[in-house]
């Protein structure tokens, strides 16, 4: 069973992830896209902010 640091480490790597396709989504103009990943990326905020992270500096996503 993964420790809660590990959820957390995770979590932050998917947010990195999921902001990189977000942004390249948008400048591509793929809408439907960038749709299904603001979901993923919704969830993923609320984990890390459930989890105590402050998103402040690493939130690339300002909507």
């Amino acid at each position: 069973m993964p420790t809660g640091l590990e959820v957390t480490k995770a979590a932050l790597d998917d947010f990195k992830k999921i902001q990189k396709y977000m942004l390249l989504a948008s400048k591509e103009n793929a809408t439907e896209t960038y749709a299904e990943l603001k979901d993923e990326y919704l969830t993923l905020k609320a984990i890390l902010q459930v989890s105590g992270v402050n998103l402040a500096d690493i939130d690339k996503i300002k909507e």
